[in-house]
């Protein structure tokens, strides 16, 4: 154990002398991403009990909670439009604004988690106001070769060719990577992606006239699990998913599933504590521990999301091969130096102020 670590369990222990007296109750995603974080932060965490609950994103749930003072989630996983919007709203503990930041867990080096996290941003180039870092990951097509017998398919585009590739294809209930995805497809470059939705006129029609190629072989889904069930069934020949959830198949469960990187839309992920929570102490030690580089370097260990902590990276490289089953793991990261070049950085301010517009006329896509 380092003296750097074993410093800051002292400092938590004088801080939060009563960490033990209550439960920690975390919302996240549930399924593979879930168990990562179960063994990487609470397996290694002894201050205090901490439950996972499994919920399906958004603000609702939260929102309910806050306004009536009846907290039963301390802390949640958000997506960052959630963290910026939830921010703003006040319905999560300003961790910044309060200096809590400077008793997070600093890189090896003396960096900051704030500068550590800057320094390996991508989409914001910054946190959001109240929130901790937790990973990247990202929407990418996938598909089994075995579904191919002559050429197989490599780009976004040949998602949206059901005359060159035939068969039902898979995509999720929402307009998130939907969207820009279909851009992609027609043309667009991942750097301009949003210039041109914020300012070109008719580019959501564009957009949604690229979907209409596929809306006739379409499979929705919902859950993370699903399309890899899709494919794996053959019931679609390619689908959209996450990209965690197909490398720990490759990793875990001995599945071929191939990705198409081309045009992947990379996400963020975050750590927020609900405002008003009870176990206000007890949260903050356990946040102090999950996004710690060494915390968020052993989730890579279940699941090939990249952490967000910059640090972190050169322990799993370090580590190689660190996957817990012996195999490496980072070939299977969606923020390599050249699939970056080749990626859209999902941008949470633009799904923040249009999403809600974008996801209704997408619903009523669906549905027609």
């Amino acid at each position: 154990m380092s003296k750097l670590f074993k410093a800051f369990l002292f400092a938590s222990f004088l801080a939060f002398p009563f960490a033990a007296s209550a439960d920690v109750t975390v919302a996240s995603w549930g399924g593979a991403y879930t168990e990562s974080q179960i063994k990487a932060y609470v397996d290694t965490y002894d201050a205090a009990t901490v439950r996972f609950e499994n919920y399906n994103g958004g603000l609702g749930e939260i929102k309910a909670q806050v306004d009536s003072g009846n907290i039963a989630w301390d802390i949640a996983d958000v997506l960052p439009s959630n963290a910026i919007t939830g921010c703003d709203e006040g319905l999560f503990e300003d961790l910044g604004a309060q200096g809590q930041y400077d008793n997070f867990i600093p890189a090896a080096d003396g960096t900051s988690m704030e500068d550590d996290v800057a320094a390996n941003s991508i989409a914001t180039g910054d946190m959001p106001s109240c929130c901790v870092p937790q990973i990247f990951w990202s929407y990418v097509v996938f598909y089994d070769p075995d579904a191919f017998s002559g050429p197989k398919p490599s780009t976004v585009t040949d998602f949206f060719d059901v005359e060159k590739f035939p068969g039902k294809r898979g995509i999720h209930t929402w307009a998130n990577a939907n969207v820009e995805m279909a851009l992609l497809s027609d043309g667009v470059k991942p750097g301009g992606i949003y210039k041109v939705l914020e300012n070109q006129t008719g580019a959501l029609d564009r957009a949604f006239g690229v979907l209409d190629k596929i809306k006739d072989h379409v499979v929705f889904w919902s859950s993370g699990a699903k399309p890899l069930e899709l494919v794996k069934s053959g019931e679609v020949v390619m689908s959209i998913a996450y990209n965690g959830r197909i490398g720990a198949a490759n990793l875990s469960e001995g599945e071929n599933f191939e990705y198409i990187w081309d045009s992947q839309v990379i996400e963020e992920e975050y750590l927020c504590m609900l405002k008003g929570t009870p176990n206000y102490d007890e949260a903050l030690a356990w946040m102090i521990h999950a996004t710690s580089p060494t915390s968020q370097a052993e989730q890579a260990k279940y699941i090939p999301y990249s952490p967000m902590r910059a640090s972190a990276d050169p322990i799993i490289a370090a580590g190689e091969p660190w996957f817990h089953n012996g195999q490496t793991v980072l070939n299977h990261m969606p923020n390599t130096p050249e699939r970056m070049k080749i990626s859209v950085i999902a941008n949470p301010e633009f799904w923040d102020e249009n999403g809600t517009e974008i996801g209704e006329r997408f619903s009523a896509w669906m549905g027609n």
